[in-house]
């Protein structure tokens, strides 16, 4: 397809100006292999794995797709009054733990939860992905360039003007520049402020006249005419998360997908209390009840893991009443398809829309 803007198929290597959007606990190697078989950009996201289940996906993957993957990670940083916080949120949370018979709410993360660090590094040195991408900003200096030697393009999330004129600073290679309207965590580390952040329309163009990299918009995005018009707003590529959740592929429950799949043009809602940061996901009963945005909620990942017997609990029951079901504004625009198709259909579509 003669796309017009090929920064991005040149820089990855790819045939189709197609990212799926890393989403760690929902995406499968099966997911990642459809769309880079098509010619898109597949992501595995790493931010919660451990060294095996790390290792065991990118096996599972193959050699011959993963030269078109995308390795993702956290660059996330704790506050010292963590700990205080964490006391106050467990007695936020008891009365839900009685409710369903459970043992008070644990405070304890799960050690391979962690920002980019050694293990990381290695990985990426063993492996030598295409791309390796970060969210909540990047690690520091000398880990970053040992990740620049490998080879690997590297690309990390805006949610700003400032943050993505600070990534260019730093070296990276591209730039995905997240409106507001995408599900998942909020890509903010500099300027964490949600009430001003931009959406995709206001922020990709403005993103796009401040770098001189590519940039990638994300957000809200959900047919091929959201893929057109981020192009034409600058964007040489597009990342799409919520419309890959609808694929036979994506690893849900079936829970999680009736809830997903009810979801309205109003049933999302940004919270920070079922993570401890930003991130936008269906509007449940917890999130109802404690938020959406709570200065008691402690640090980035604890409260996932001091929710995970709640929502494990209401999953069982079929309710959705404490889980966190992670999907953007775009929902109600996206299909069911086989992510192969899909990549395939949207590409197609969006390609005779823009004239190319």
């Amino acid at each position: 397809m003669p796309w017009p803007d090929r920064r991005i198929l040149d820089l990855f290597g790819i045939d189709l100006p197609i990212i799926q959007a890393p989403m760690a606990g929902i995406t499968t190697p099966a997911l990642i292999s459809a769309v880079a078989r098509e010619g898109g950009l597949g992501s595995l996201p790493l931010g919660m794995a451990t060294p095996d289940e790390a290792r065991a996906a990118l096996d599972a993957i193959g050699e011959a797709d993963g030269a078109r993957v995308n390795l993702n990670f956290f660059c996330h940083r704790p506050t010292p009054d963590g700990p205080l916080r964490a006391d106050a949120w467990q007695r936020r949370l008891v009365n839900y733990f009685e409710e369903m018979g459970l043992p008070k709410p644990t405070q304890q993360v799960e050690q391979h939860t962690s920002s980019f660090g050694g293990w990381h590094c290695e990985l990426v040195e063993r492996i030598r992905p295409k791309v390796v991408s970060f969210h909540f900003g990047l690690p520091e200096r000398p880990l970053l360039e040992r990740m620049r030697a490998t080879g690997a393009k590297i690309i990390c999330s805006a949610t700003t003007v400032r943050e993505a004129r600070w990534l260019e600073a730093a070296g990276c290679d591209a730039i995905i520049a997240q409106g507001v309207e995408a599900g998942g965590h909020r890509g903010s580390f500099l300027d964490i402020e949600v009430a001003t952040e931009l959406g995709t329309l206001a922020l990709v163009p403005q993103v796009s006249d401040a770098v001189r990299v590519p940039v990638i918009a994300a957000g809200g995005i959900g047919d091929a005419r959201g893929i057109a018009a981020a192009l034409a707003l600058g964007a040489s590529a597009v990342q799409l998360g919520t419309a890959y959740l609808f694929c036979p592929e994506a690893r849900l429950s079936p829970t999680y997908r009736a809830a997903l799949e009810s979801a309205g043009d109003d049933g999302t809602i940004i919270t920070n209390v079922l993570s401890g940061r930003p991130a936008r996901a269906l509007r449940t009963r917890l999130v109802r009840a404690l938020g959406p945005l709570s200065s008691d909620v402690p640090d980035f990942p604890l409260p996932a893991f001091m929710l995970r017997p709640l929502s494990q609990a209401s999953e069982r029951m079929g309710r959705s009443d404490f889980m966190a079901i992670w999907c953007g504004q775009g929902a109600p625009l996206c299909a069911k398809q086989p992510a192969a198709a899909l990549t395939r259909r949207l590409a197609k579509e969006a390609c005779a829309l823009i004239g190319a």
